[in-house]
């Protein structure tokens, strides 16, 4: 699925890992990684849901992690 990210003009604006805050459920997170990688945001979370029920703790924790280091999306 290809969506178009058109936000800008300015055709060189690098695109940085952050929190997705407008599509959140959580904290963010796997929205920002579905945007970052162009993923759909259902996609990722089930795929964290699965990962979380074979790997509870590695998961658990790389989510705490990722949810305190990666920053607030500035754009909506």
């Amino acid at each position: 699925m290809k969506y178009d990210r058109e936000y800008s003009s300015i055709k060189n604006v690098r695109q940085t890992l952050c929190k997705d805050v407008a599509n959140k459920k959580l904290t963010g997170v796997c929205a920002g990684i579905a945007k970052y990688y162009d993923f759909p945001r259902l996609a990722v979370r089930i795929v964290a849901i699965a990962v979380l029920i074979m790997l509870p703790v590695a998961t658990g924790v790389a989510y705490v992690v990722a949810s305190m280091l990666l920053p607030n999306s500035k754009y909506y």
